[in-house]
């Protein structure tokens, strides 16, 4: 006989109302988008990067929709930083029930950069990631419950398709395919190692996103997902606020392409 459904699990589980969520890097590429998205989703929202200014913009724009959002100082870099906003968060909030770690630098220009570029980009994606990430698990293990969502990228799934760069001045950089694989599997110890204390821990990679890259590319890049187009600002909140929310409370250790079928040949 099957287990009647529970009334205390609502049909809204995607909602964050009521959480308190660290997004890291709010003001960028994806940041922006994703901050809108989870704070229009409920939740009180802290933003956090070495760009306050920038940041105090998208907390301004945002509380004048009727948004809960503040910024503070992040070096991701430096664990000392690290550990300041955690104690800052919990500090002001009492608690933190999710973290998106969407902070990277990129550095390293070419192939050829200098290996001081590689180190730089290691020392923020690789060795600072793994600071955060434990720095604020460690704090959510003691709640019981909690959920990490790293922004990944398929460059950390696959390698590189030249040919969609051939004859065009971009092209792939390979400290970011070392550090998106490998955040990946860390995202999987993590979840191992945090998961009997209640904290998920899942990845989410997105495919190519539109930032007005040369009409050749996209045209090229497209042509190479299903969906025959890049993603923007409206593709990856939904699936983000899914792994923080309730409605993913039996989802750990997942990477999740957000890619429009890219990887999926």
């Amino acid at each position: 006989m099957s287990a009647s459904p529970s009334s205390s699990r609502p049909a809204h589980g995607f909602s964050l109302k009521g959480k308190i969520v660290v997004l890291t890097g709010g003001a960028g590429l994806y940041g922006r988008g994703l901050a809108h998205q989870l704070a229009e989703a409920g939740a009180t929202l802290i933003l956090a990067s070495r760009q306050v200014e920038a940041l105090q913009s998208v907390v301004d724009e945002e509380r004048a929709l009727g948004h809960d959002l503040h910024c503070y100082a992040l070096d991701q870099g430096d664990e000392r930083s690290i550990l300041a906003l955690r104690d800052a968060v919990v500090k002001q909030f009492g608690r933190v029930d999710g973290l998106v770690n969407n902070a990277v630098a990129r550095p390293m220009k070419s192939l050829d950069a200098p290996l001081s570029d590689w180190e730089a980009s290691m020392k923020v994606n690789a060795t600072g990631l793994f600071a955060i990430t434990r720095a604020f698990a460690d704090v959510m293990a003691t709640q019981g419950s909690a959920s990490i969502v790293n922004i990944g990228s398929i460059q950390g799934m696959v390698g590189p398709h030249l040919p969609l760069y051939e004859g065009l001045p971009t092209h792939p950089i390979p400290d970011y395919f070392f550090h998106k694989s490998g955040m990946v599997n860390l995202t999987r110890y993590f979840a191992a190692h945090y998961g009997p204390k209640g904290v998920r821990v899942n990845c989410l990679s997105p495919g190519g996103f539109f930032s007005g890259q040369d009409p050749l590319f996209v045209e090229r890049y497209s042509q190479s997902t299903f969906l025959r187009r890049m993603a923007d600002d409206d593709d990856l909140g939904g699936p983000v606020i899914f792994l923080l929310s309730d409605a993913a409370r039996y989802v750990t250790g997942v990477n999740l392409p957000v890619d429009g079928g890219y990887t999926a040949h």
